[in-house]
């Protein structure tokens, strides 16, 4: 007769390894407000968190490391960060993956004088504070978004979004490559077979997130672009916001450049303005974004709404 102890100790087992938990706790190097950082994502489209009052960040994604499901939750004691995540793959590069989509892992303790250079940059961290850009949960997701937001509505393709999620993810998270390079998606023009070949990038490594950061940017970009469906403005997006990475400049953002001649006239050279951003250029873009939505609501087009936005 089998040992029904013993059964029911592996079912224990297995229950304790599909369930396991990590926690770490970070010093953040700089200045970071986790209180502002959730407000940003909270509004940011496409991966907009559920607005709570609770004092942390909650979200789900896939590692890079194995395309296994994690949970976090992100909390702030001070100057440092707690990081709890839970799954079954590997929990310690989860971690980095959530330092990085936080950008909790950028020393940015020479961030203010960014400010202290530009008086607009000051303005914006002032109005800011503490504010790390969040970004997308790996540069696969932030690829699939740019093909998904291509020639419609940042609602619309939100949308979209939400409807592959809900039909295809995993309690709430975008689906693995392995799972859309599969899918018979019925979406506007050619956006499934691009989405095929975002996901076929990313399971062969062409968009491994520490790779695109550590390669100059004009190679990664240039990379990014050899997957189908990707153009400049794509590629812009996974480096800055899929790679997170800290000092690229934007140059087919038509919306911060309309910004920058809202607050310094027109006729500026934004790379010869921007030389004062180093090396923070892309966190600078992403302020005066964030702050441009904020007082236009040209991309939610509802003022008083909490309709996502892309920054």
């Amino acid at each position: 007769m089998t040992d029904w102890r013993h059964d029911v100790e592996m079912v224990i087992g297995a229950i304790e390894m599909t369930f396991r938990s990590h926690t770490s706790t970070v010093d953040v190097l700089g200045p970071w407000s986790l209180v502002t950082s959730k407000m940003f994502w909270e509004g940011f489209a496409p991966g907009a968190l559920q607005s709570n009052d609770r004092p942390e960040i909650r979200t789900v994604f896939f590692t890079e490391a194995d395309w296994r499901r994690v949970e976090t939750q992100v909390s702030q004691s001070g100057a440092a960060a707690q990081i709890m995540v839970t799954g079954d793959g590997h929990l310690d590069a989860a971690v980095a993956q959530v330092m990085r989509f936080l950008s909790l892992d950028i020393d940015a303790r020479q961030w203010p004088q960014v400010g202290e250079r530009d008086p607009v940059i000051a303005d914006a961290q002032a109005r800011l504070p503490g504010l790390r850009p969040c970004g997308f949960h790996s540069p696969y997701e932030a690829a699939a978004w740019a093909v998904l937001s291509g020639r419609i509505r940042i609602v619309q393709a939100a949308r979209l979004r939400q409807d592959i999620i809900e039909r295809h993810g995993d309690h709430g998270a975008f689906p693995a490559p392995s799972v859309l390079r599969d899918l018979d998606l019925d979406l506007p023009g050619r956006k499934t077979e691009y989405l095929h070949s975002v996901a076929e990038a990313a399971l062969e490594g062409r968009l491994d997130a520490e790779a695109l950061r550590s390669a100059d940017s004009d190679d990664a970009l240039a990379t990014i672009q050899e997957v189908k469906g990707l153009g400049p403005f794509g590629a812009e997006l996974v480096l800055i916001r899929g790679a997170n990475a800290a000092d690229v400049l934007p140059h087919n953002e038509h919306r911060l450049a309309a910004e920058i001649v809202e607050l310094c006239g027109a006729g500026r050279d934004l790379d010869d303005l921007s030389d004062v951003w180093k090396p923070f250029r892309s966190w600078a873009a992403v302020h005066l974004r964030a702050l441009r939505e904020q007082r236009t609501h040209e991309i939610s087009g509802s003022r008083g709404t909490r309709e996502p936005r892309a920054l």
